[in-house]
This record gives C-alpha cells, structure tokens and sequence, in this order.
C-alpha cells in the first residue's frame, strides 16, 4: 500500500518541478534588435529573481523565445509554432505594434490570455478581451493619446501654429499614430498640408523632407521606427528642415545607441517619451531593477542605461506575475479575468486595464533635447543635461526652445 501511494505521488511531485514555459518571439536582429534585446534582458532578470524565490506556483519559470527579426511576416509562424509545437504554458508579444498585430490571430484562435509590449492600439480592429496592453498610451482614445502632449506643447506656443505636416511608415504603428495625429490636429483648427506614407525600406528620405519643405508647415509630425527615424533626421539636416516643431512619434530617439549614434542631430527635436529616472518616476523598485540592469547589460551587448523599454518589459513580466499569483492558475480565463479586475502595481507604476486591454490613464511624456555635444555616451546618463521634459505638467523641469530651427542650433 505505502509503495502505491510513493508510486502515484512520485509523477505528481515531477509534474511539480516542470518549469513553467513563458513563450515569445523578440526582435534580435533586423532594425528593432537594439530594444527587442534590451527587453529580453528584462525579461530574463525578472525570471533569475523569480527562481531565487522558488518560481512561480512553486515551479521555476522559464523563457521560450524565438527571434522575428524585427520582421511582422515571420510573427504568425512563430506563435504557432511556441503554441502548437512547444506547447508553452503562457503567452506575451515582442516589441512594438508592427510584432504585436500580426501575433494577435494567432492568439485568438487558441484562445490564450495575451500581452502586447509597445503597441499602439494593436486591438482596436479586433477587440479581443483577452489582450492586454504594456505601454503608457490609453485612456478613452489610446491613438491620440500617444500625439497628445505633443499638440499640447505646440498648441501653447504664440504665436498659435497654424499647419501641420504628417509623415510615417506605412506600416501598423505608424497608421494607428497618424490616425490619432489627425483627429487631434482637428479638435486644434491646423490646417493639414502634408499627409503620406512611405515604405518601411526606404533609404533615402531627403525627397520626404524637401517634400515637406515646400508646404512650409509650423508643425511637422514624423511617425518613424529606428531606421527611418535615422534617416529622417539626418535628412532633415541635410536639406536644412524650416519649421517650428518637428518630431513627435519618432521611435528610437529613447535608445541609448541611437541617441550615441545622432549625437546633435536629435538637438531641437520634441519627441514622445514613457519614462525616465527622475523624479517621481525613480522609484527605489524602479532604481533597484535598473541598478541590476545596467550591472549585466555590457556583457549582454545590449543598451548600457536601459531607460526606455527595460523597465516596461520587467513591468510586463511583473503583471504576468501577478495574475498567476493572484488566481494560483494558469487557466486563461481565470488570468484574463484577473487582470480586468485588479490595479497590478509594477516598477513603472500601477496599471488598471481598460476597454480592449488599454490602460484607463495615459501616461505620455513629451520631451526636447538640446545641448547634445558629439557622441560620447556620458552625457545621456542624467537626462536632465540632454532632455526637458515639456508635458505632462507635473514631470514638467524646463521651457521649450521654440522655433526648430533656434533649437536645432
């Protein structure tokens, strides 16, 4: 009798001891890797220090990921692949809208509990109740409020600017940006001059910024991933870009290695920002996590400071965490429950999801940078000699320095 019960508790007790597969696909190559590894990092941070602790459900956890090459076609196959062939226990996004869309039928086909790291309003074509959003934009209309503090800045200058020029990929982060752009650009009165898209690969952006040049627009919005941001910029220095506010959705300008890379080409440039470690947002969590961050991040290769997208991506780990704690399962229903239901605290703050998994507070910064001398990687250390933060009020340390073209120099 006893050696019947040893029998049946042994596979029990092994069953146990199975870690916990967490499965994802990451930008590691292709022009997002420096953030989509960056991400990983925290990701794997997370994991070492829920181990530590004796994992999760009493069973370690463990990262299954794949690189998509910062490329939207591989994203399908690899979710079906982590979902049918590796069976993972549970499911989050890699990095950015472009990523995020294409693994959302995927998702909903297996009916799993899903979160999207850095994606703009990826659910508002489907409306899927079980996604979840890890980025500051939402509130009641997540599109806009991503370009929000940007019309707020531009919008308190005086004279009032009177035209905006819209410009991006064509690709999902930068339509769902601009659909935002245009809506607040109507509640403004500005008067669009310049609305197109251009190719994801395209090499050479002078034509797009002397293009925008001959409209003359006060306000020029570029919705822009890291390569075209580059070009972008160094476009606009190339032709000598006229206007009094140019920036605004240029992802890549939070990234340690590009803010080396551009060094005073990003000068004059207001741009969209989620977080930073001044302020009330250093918390002794959120100091703590960059300290082990920073600590392992030169022999990772990866960003050296980490403010951008690490933190959220521990925040990411974080609200997954919660939800398995917090209902003692892995049932998906039961998780996505739980996250509609409870305010998770995470290191980046408390988020309370909304309506198609949106948070129900934006949390969107506007930022200028000035007085970028060369490219020596120091100076980005304290934001404050590169960086103002313009809006929201509260986070507000500095003025604007208005035109572009003053601020530029």
């Amino acid at each position: 009798m006893l050696a019947a019960v040893i029998a049946c508790a042994a596979p029990a007790a092994a069953r146990a001891a199975d870690p916990i597969t967490i499965g994802l696909g990451m930008a590691l190559t292709g022009g997002l890797a420096p953030s989509g590894k960056a991400a990983l990092l925290a990701m794997q941070i997370w994991a070492e220090g829920v181990n530590a602790k004796g994992g999760l459900l009493g069973r370690p956890v463990k990262l299954v990921y794949y690189d998509d090459q910062s490329n939207p076609a591989t994203v399908p196959g690899l979710y079906t692949k982590l979902l049918d062939v590796d069976h993972v226990d549970l499911v989050i996004s890699g990095y950015g809208t472009n990523m995020v869309v294409p693994a959302l039928p995927v998702i909903i086909q297996h009916q799993r509990t899903f979160l999207g790291l850095f994606a703009l309003d990826a659910n508002s074509e489907f409306h899927y109740p079980n996604y979840f959003s890890i980025v500051p934009t939402g509130g009641p209309h997540p599109k806009q409020s991503f370009a929000k503090p940007f019309f707020s800045v531009a919008m308190a200058q005086t004279p009032k600017p009177q035209t905006l020029a819209i410009v991006g990929a064509d690709a999902e982060f930068a339509h769902n940006a601009i659909d935002g752009v245009r809506q607040l650009a109507k509640e403004a009165g500005l008067k669009i001059v310049y609305d197109r898209t251009y190719p994801p690969a395209t090499a050479d952006y002078s034509p797009i910024i002397r293009a925008i040049q001959v409209t003359n627009p006060d306000l020029v919005f570029v919705a822009s991933y890291p390569p075209d941001t580059v070009g972008m910029l160094r476009a606009a220095s190339e032709v000598g870009l006229q206007t009094k506010l140019f920036g605004g959705g240029m992802v890549g300008l939070q990234y340690t290695p590009l803010k080396v890379q551009l060094g005073p080409l990003m000068n004059g440039v207001v741009d969209y920002e989620f977080w930073l470690p001044t302020g009330k947002l250093a918390t002794p969590a959120a100091m703590d996590f960059l300290k082990r961050y920073q600590a392992q991040a030169p022999a990772a290769g990866v960003d050296v400071l980490g403010y951008y997208l690490p933190p959220f991506a521990y925040a990411d780990m974080q609200v997954l965490q919660a939800a398995v704690e917090g209902t003692k399962s892995l049932d998906q229903e039961k998780l996505a429950d739980y996250l509609r239901s409870h305010t998770i605290h995470t290191i980046t703050g408390d988020i309370t999801f909304g309506p198609d998994g949106e948070w129900t507070e934006a949390r969107v910064m506007e930022v200028q940078f000035h007085d970028v001398k060369g490219n020596d990687l120091a100076q980005f250390r304290d934001p404050g000699k590169t960086e103002t933060i313009l809006d929201p009020p509260p986070l507000k340390d500095g003025a604007i320095i208005y035109p572009y073209t003053k601020a530029r120099q």
